[in-house]
């Protein structure tokens, strides 16, 4: 491990919350000053979406003893998995396994609206009637525990630098606020970022109401992956700033409070 990356995981918490707090504070700035649609604006489903995300970072406490870094770290103290065993330098491996990672993540994704009994979890995200800042932590706790199982199956397969992995989480927490903010880059500038990375404008027609449309555009960081197996699509059939979001069958107010939200995945009628 080098010196950063023991720096980075010797600090991952102060790390994680600080960065976390402050792309909150820059998003929400961004939307608030240069809004696309106005769904940025104090709305009571913001702090419906705050309380799932309180909800979820206690349920992580309670169920795992050990998170994703720290299966990382006693790995490989030892030596166990793919990357353990890789003769390479820091500089080749840590890009490497969160590249992987990533890609492993953009397969999770698309599994969760493929596959029915996932799509009852996951729904819950898209069942947003707005998208802003807050919905990119508008999870079901389920789904987190979940998906926190299958990254700790990762990491095991793996075994990558705990470094890779601090910059994975870093990624997955702040991409997902970025992505999911009420503004839009410049026509021109969000064309060429797209070649690498998800933009705010290619991952809301991912919230479309329209199936074909939510059905696309799974990446959470590189959009690679979504040209690479042939599920981006670059613009929506109707215009980016009014286009309805979210899914027909959950628009009504009862259907969007925080006990409704929990008990949505099973519900039997849906």
């Amino acid at each position: 491990m080098t010196a950063v990356g023991a720096w980075l995981v010797a600090h991952e918490g102060v790390v994680r919350l600080t960065a976390f707090l402050t792309t909150l504070a820059l998003m929400l700035a961004w939307q608030t000053l240069r809004p696309l649609r106005g769904d940025g604006r104090p709305a009571r489903r913001q702090a419906i979406n705050a309380a799932l995300v309180l909800i979820d970072t206690l349920m992580l406490r309670l169920l795992f003893p050990v998170l994703a870094v720290g299966l990382a770290l006693e790995l490989q103290a030892r030596d166990i998995g793919l990357f353990n065993h890789l003769d390479g330098p820091p500089a080749l491996t840590i890009p490497l396994a969160v590249l992987v990672l990533d890609m492993a993540i953009y397969w999770q994704h698309r599994l969760m609206h493929r596959l029915p009994l996932l799509w009852r979890l996951h729904r819950v995200h898209h069942s947003d009637t707005g998208f802003d800042v807050s919905t990119g932590v508008r999870f079901h706790p389920i789904e987190i525990a979940l998906s926190m199982v299958i990254k700790l199956a990762l990491v095991w397969l793996l075994g990558p630098d705990p470094a890779a992995v601090v910059i994975f989480e870093l990624a997955l927490s702040l991409g997902s606020l970025c992505t999911h903010t009420d503004a839009a880059l410049p026509p021109a500038l969000d064309r060429r970022l797209r070649w690498l990375l998800v933009t705010p404008s290619m991952h809301r027609i991912h919230h479309s109401l329209l199936r074909q449309e939510t059905d696309s555009n799974y990446g959470f960081h590189l959009s690679i992956w979504d040209r690479l197996f042939g599920s981006y699509r670059a613009r929506p059939l109707g215009q980016e700033a009014n286009m309805a979001i979210g899914l027909e069958q959950f628009r009504r107010p009862d259907q969007q409070s925080l006990s409704a939200l929990l008990r949505q995945p099973f519900d039997a009628d849906r």
